[in-house]
């Protein structure tokens, strides 16, 4: 007896109804999303791990409990705060379950960081780390232009700082000003900042916009939250890697961020740097003036000391006249020794004029004696070239003996009949070779025809295909009804299959053709 039966009651259990275990976990998972669509968690983030789908799978704790998350791929790359392992977060998203292993996560949809302590904590360690990659090294700070004369400014184009900026440029010294809009906080603020740095870098000798030669970053003051764009990674790695010196100025004199530090220098407001960038343009023209006034008085009071050093040799020197009397004495002595000197020159050198004329002979005389060595000479070459002229011909006569006794013509005509003979010879081959061949090929055609499936029908075959064109070789492969063609000798004959009986289905005779004969 059971124990139903003993107390006449029905046991509750018995009565619940049987479910799967999947039909549990939808109706709980239901159950959580819906109690928990849209939740605000804080706690602190743990093993962070970004997986190569993607998708960013973390922890988030406390003293008591730990909470699965997740990052869809989608979402990762639009969150202003990168998840990193201790760094204490608040999160906003919707709680669901995994049915897989009975547990349940947070899909987090925004990330930011739980108070200023945290987001102070944040910026020191990626501090130390840039710094420790030497991005803040003060060795490698460039100097800046002395008067820039294109300078570009990376702020947002409707905020007061870059009127402030302008009106103070106006104010010192103006200058070419490029500006560069970006977003200054916000998302995708940190994008856009990097790739207006890089954007000025990249401009060269041939772009139609010129090349700053000093860039500004600038922002107006804000709280820790509004000013970290300038303290994401990308800021800083392309403020510190620009070839073009680069003055940050984020914020009040008070604020500073990961930019000041990779920058070229610090300014306290962007009204201050536009004050670093350029000097007074009055101050300058004073400072002209005051050098060129100096210059000036420099100038004549090197003249009136010239002047007076020039008076005081002057009295140390003798009278002109005294100092050219000398010389002219002198002049006119050796004027005098000069002249009797040319006289007894000339007078020497008359008489071995007149020796020397008398030992030339006349020019008549001379050619006289020439023409008769001339006569001379021809006589004997005269006579050397009939000798040689005679010989020549002797040694050519015999030469022409030898030569006709060689002559290459009876040789080329030996081998002319050479030639012959083997083009004859050859061609008699080649005749008897296109012989050969041709009964060859002769033989092997009349084989190939009498073992051709054409000779074949002639003899009595015949080929069966079906409605398709294809071959039919077995019984098996025909069906009552089926149309076939059968190949003779004389044509082809198209007839239907029947059934053993004789009998055609009816669905066969109302496709078949009454021109059609029947087969089996």
């Amino acid at each position: 007896m059971t124990a139903t039966e003993t107390t006449g009651q029905a046991d509750p259990v018995h009565n619940l109804p049987e479910r799967t275990v999947s039909e549990v976990s939808a109706d709980l998972k239901r159950t959580v999303e819906d109690h928990f669509a849209r939740v605000r968690v804080r706690g602190e983030i743990s093993q962070p791990k970004l997986a190569g789908s993607g998708h960013c799978y973390l922890r988030l704790k406390d003293d008591n409990a730990v909470l699965d998350g997740v990052i869809w791929k989608g979402t990762y790359p639009k969150l202003g705060t990168k998840p990193q392992d201790g760094l204490e977060v608040i999160v906003t998203g919707r709680l669901t379950t995994w049915p897989g292993r009975s547990s349940y996560q947070i899909v987090i949809e925004s990330l930011e960081l739980a108070g200023e302590g945290a987001l102070l904590k944040l910026l020191e360690e990626r501090r130390r780390r840039l710094a420790a990659e030497g991005l803040f090294d003060p060795a490698t700070k460039k100097a800046l232009p002395f008067l820039p004369r294109v300078i570009g400014v990376v702020t947002s184009p409707t905020g007061a700082v870059i009127r402030d900026i302008l009106h103070r440029l106006s104010d010192r010294f103006p200058v070419h000003v490029l500006v560069w809009p970006v977003l200054v906080q916000g998302e995708g603020a940190a994008a856009q900042i990097a790739a207006a740095v890089r954007g000025f870098n990249a401009l060269g000798s041939d772009s139609p916009v010129v090349r700053p030669d000093l860039v500004i970053v600038a922002r107006g003051g804000g709280s820790l939250e509004d000013l970290m764009a300038f303290n994401e990674e990308e800021v800083v790695r392309a403020v510190a890697a620009s070839d073009i010196p680069v003055i940050s100025a984020v914020g009040h004199e008070t604020d500073t961020t990961l930019c000041d530090f990779a920058a070229d220098r610090r300014a306290p407001t962007p009204t201050g740097a536009a004050e670093i960038a350029v000097p007074v343009r009055l101050d300058l023209c004073v400072q002209v003036a005051d050098v060129a006034r100096r210059l000036t008085a420099a100038t004549r009071r090197s003249f009136a000391e010239q002047g007076t050093r020039l008076q005081g040799l002057a009295r140390g020197l003798p009278p002109l006249d005294r100092l050219v009397q000398g010389h002219v004495q002198r002049l006119e002595d050796r004027a005098g020794r000069l002249g009797t000197a040319v006289g007894s020159f000339l007078e020497r050198n008359r008489s071995s004029f007149l020796a020397l004329a008398a030992a030339l002979r006349h020019p008549r005389d001379r050619v006289a004696m020439a023409s008769a060595r001339l006569d001379t000479v021809g006589s004997a070459l005269s006579g050397a070239f009939r000798l040689s002229l005679g010989g020549t011909s002797t040694r050519l006569g015999a030469a022409a003996v030898r030569l006709a006794a060689v002559s290459p013509v009876r040789g080329l005509a030996q081998g002319q009949d050479r030639v012959t003979g083997l083009e004859q010879r050859l061609v008699a081959a080649m005749r008897r070779l296109q012989q050969d061949e041709g009964q060859r090929l002769l033989n092997a055609a009349e084989r190939l025809e009498a073992a051709s499936w054409q000779r074949a029908l002639q003899r009595g075959y015949a080929v069966v295909r079906d409605s398709n064109g294809l071959l039919v070789d077995r019984r098996a492969s025909v069906r009552v009804g089926d149309v076939l063609s059968i190949q003779l000798a004389d044509g082809d004959l198209p007839v239907v299959a029947r059934g053993p009986g004789g009998r055609v289905s009816r669905r066969t005779r109302q496709v078949s053709d009454p021109r059609q004969d029947s087969l089996f």
